[in-house]
């Protein structure tokens, strides 16, 4: 889906970032996965979804 490099976990992960998502952001999509099965399923969102869900998240 995305190279390894561009998954990343959020700033607020905990210290060994075991309990966490990672994303990528992909063109007009965001892959999303479980940080503990890196070679697992991921979703693939798309971008305006993402946002819209974000933005809800942070209110």
């Amino acid at each position: 889906m995305a190279p390894e490099r561009a998954w990343f976990k959020s700033s607020y992960s905990g210290g060994t970032g075991n309990s966490c998502i990672e994303v990528a952001a992909l063109v007009g999509h965001v892959g999303v996965r479980d940080s503990k099965v890196q070679s697992g399923p991921a979703l693939l969102i798309p971008s305006a979804a993402w946002s819209s869900f974000v933005a809800f998240a942070s209110a």
